[in-house]
């Protein structure tokens, strides 16, 4: 059975923006309120790289993609659903008539969301789960056409995929050696500073406690036959095996939208996310965020238990407005 179309007539209770795992969590909260929602899915979750998803509590090894189709599957079962497809562009704060507001407080306060086709859609609560979009040097031959394959980010998601084998961690700002401290669990290990993020005294110590190798020389280029990563090639001329590269990317968000809506924003290890309190508020009442926008540590399971908390604000302030 296929979902409603979208009204652009009706005003729904919630219309959350992001069809991934925070936001297809979000829903099912609501769906099950019985309360009138729309999904915008623009079709491009953060994910969509990874063969596979690891750690999501009884999904363990799934696709991404497959993942979100048996959600979408049983969300949309709920007569109160609808998804629109496409991209969010613009969100504007309307006030009680659907005039622009005056930026009083007002719960009664609207919003209206316009798709880039045109459309445009009005809710009395917003969930933004647009997700981050991922930014990794772009001067190294090989290494963005091996992201989510064999240059990884989360070694919680993927480690366990490439144990035992020679890996190693690319310096993309002062937190790569954090992560290049937990490496070694999975395998043995390589942090390649790129000449640029030199740990302090005391952490190569800690470092050399953890059999961790440290190469100054700057990587030149990825080798083997993409996906697969069978070395580094480094600007002295040297060659090191590695089978798996970590790069902790710089994140930003995938759109304007809590911009324009004037959220307030936290510096994060990788780049900005949306604030937000307990219930998952941000700083303006009614609009809700959850997932990687709305957080500094990125994961599947996080992001899911982010959207719970998030439709479930957003259910709880309609009731107690």
């Amino acid at each position: 059975m296929q979902p409603p179309r979208p009204d652009p007539e009706k005003l729904y209770d919630v219309i959350i923006v992001g069809g991934g795992f925070a936001g297809l969590s979000a829903a099912m909260q609501l769906a099950r309120a019985r309360k009138e929602i729309c999904i915008i899915d623009a079709g491009q979750p953060r994910n969509r790289f990874a063969a596979a998803s690891h750690g999501f509590f009884g999904l363990d090894g799934k696709s991404p993609a497959e993942i979100s189709r048996i959600a979408t599957d049983q969300i949309t079962a709920y007569a109160t659903v609808c998804i629109a497809h496409g991209t969010a562009r613009t969100a504007t704060r309307l006030g009680k008539d659907g005039d622009n507001g005056n930026g009083d407080d007002s719960r009664d306060t609207r919003f209206k969301i316009t798709l880039e086709d045109g459309r445009r859609l009005q809710a009395k609560r917003l969930i933004l789960a647009t997700g981050v979009r991922d930014t990794l040097p772009d001067t190294i031959p090989g290494l963005i056409p091996r992201w989510g394959k064999t240059v990884l980010h989360c070694p919680y998601c993927h480690g366990y995929e490439v144990r035992d084998q020679p890996l190693g961690v690319l310096a993309t700002g002062p937190m790569s050696v954090h992560q290049a401290m937990m490496i070694p669990d999975w395998g043995p290990t390589t942090f390649f500073t790129q000449g640029i993020y030199e740990p302090e005294p005391d952490m190569l110590a800690s470092m050399a406690a953890r059999r961790i190798t440290i190469e100054r020389n700057p990587i030149m280029e990825l080798i083997g036959a993409s996906p697969e990563l069978d070395g580094i090639k480094l600007t002295d001329g040297r060659t090191i095996a590695i089978k798996a590269l970590f790069a902790g990317p710089h994140v930003s968000m995938t759109n304007p939208l809590a911009e324009m809506l004037g959220c307030a924003f936290e510096d994060g290890f990788t780049g900005p996310y949306i604030k937000v309190d307990n219930s998952q508020e941000t700083s303006i009442a009614g609009v809700f965020a959850a997932g990687d926008a709305a957080t500094a540590r990125h994961n599947a399971t996080l992001a899911s238990a982010a959207g719970v908390l998030a439709g479930v604000g957003a259910h709880q302030s309609l009731i107690f407005a």
